[in-house]
C-alpha cells in the first residue's frame, strides 16, 4: 500500500489522527517508534533546525523539497508536508506536487497566504485573492494525477479578514477539490466548533501551538467537535530545544555532563539510528 492510499485509510476510519511536527529524520524516527500512525513536516521547525531563523518564507522550495523528501524516506508511516504557498503561481503548485509525489509524501498543505508567508501564529499575515486560491488546489489535484497525494487547503483568512471569510474560503477549496480542510489559529473552543458545525462530513485540521492562538484541547475533545486531524507542530521542536539548552548550561557551568540526567542512553540512540542493522550488513560484505 502507498503512503498516500495509507493516509487515505486513516481518514476513512473513525478515530482522530494525532500528528507530531517534525524537522528532520531524528524527529520522524523517534515519531514511527513511538508509535504514530503519520508524522508531517514542520515549515517552522525546518526553517528553525537549518537556517536557525523564523517561519517568514526565507526556505527555498529546493530547500524545503529536499528535507522533506530525506525525512520521507526514512519512514514507512506517511508523511504530510507543508509545502507552504506552494511557491509562486498554479504552474509552481504544479511543479511542488510532482516532486511531492516522487518522493512519496502522503499528503501537502498549501495555504492561501501571499508570499513570502509567515507561520500561522504570527502577526501581519496576507493572504492572496480567494480565486487565485482555489486555482492553485485544481493545478494540484490536475499535478497529482493517480498518486492519491492527499491534498490539504489551508486558509490564514481568520487572522485577516475574519472567521466568515475564512469560512467562505473553506467552502470554495473543498469544492475545487482539496480532500482536507484546514482553517488556521481560530482564537477561541466556539470558533474551533463554529468551522466543525460548517464542515460537516469534511476532515477537518486542528493545529495546536504551545503558546499559540487556537486553545489547546485534547484529541478526545477535538474529535467530538467534528475534527479529524489534529497537529503538534512544534511540540517536538520546543521540547528538544529545552532539552539541549538545559544540556549546554549544566556543560559551562559544570564543565561535565557526568550529573546531567536527561539524556537518551547512547545504547538506546544507536538502536534509533539502526546500528545493529548496519553493522550486520557490513559483516556480510567483509572481505
Amino acid at each position: 500500500m502507498s503512503s498516500p492510499e495509507k493516509l487515505r485509510q486513516l481518514l476513512a476510519s473513525p478515530e482522530i489522527i494525532v500528528i507530531p511536527g517534525v524537522y528532520d529524520c531524528l524527529s520522524a524516527k523517534l515519531v514511527e517508534q513511538l508509535g504514530f500512525d503519520v508524522a508531517a513536516t514542520s515549515g517552522f521547525g525546518i526553517a528553525a533546525s537549518t537556517l536557525g531563523v523564523p517561519d517568514y518564507g526565507l526556505m527555498t522550495a529546493t530547500e524545503v523539497m529536499y528535507s522533506v523528501s530525506r525525512i520521507a524516506q526514512s519512514l514507512t508511516i506517511p508523511l504530510i508536508a507543508d509545502m507552504d504557498t506552494g511557491y509562486g503561481n498554479a504552474l509552481n503548485v504544479m511543479r511542488t506536487v510532482e516532486d511531492a509525489v516522487r518522493s512519496q509524501v502522503a499528503g501537502i498543505i498549501l495555504e492561501d497566504q501571499e508570499f513570502p508567508k509567515k507561520c500561522g501564529h504570527f502577526e501581519g499575515k496576507r493572504v492572496i485573492p480567494t480565486e487565485e486560491h482555489v486555482s492553485k488546489i485544481k493545478a494540484a489535484v490536475a499535478a497529482r494525477g493517480d498518486s492519491g497525494l492527499v491534498i490539504i487547503a489551508r486558509t490564514d483568512a481568520r487572522a485577516v479578514l475574519g472567521l466568515d471569510a475564512a469560512i467562505l474560503r473553506g467552502r470554495a477549496y473543498i469544492e475545487a477539490g482539496a480532500d482536507v480542510l484546514f482553517v488556521e489559529a481560530p482564537q477561541s473552543v466556539a470558533e474551533l466548533q463554529a468551522i466543525a458545525d460548517a464542515f460537516t462530513g469534511v476532515p477537518l485540521v486542528a493545529n495546536v501551538i504551545e503558546g499559540g492562538k487556537t486553545p489547546q484541547l485534547s484529541a478526545i475533545q477535538l474529535q467530538e467537535m467534528g475534527f479529524k486531524i489534529v497537529f503538534f507542530p512544534l511540540s517536538t521542536l520546543l521540547a528538544v530545544t529545552k532539552v539541549m539548552k538545559s544540556c549546554l548550561q549544566e556543560l559551562k557551568a559544570q564543565g561535565t555532563t557526568a550529573n546531567f540526567t536527561e539524556m537518551v542512553d547512547f545504547s538506546d540512540f544507536k538502536e534509533l539510528i539502526g546500528v545493529p542493522e548496519y553493522l550486520q550488513i557490513e559483516k556480510q560484505f567483509e572481505v
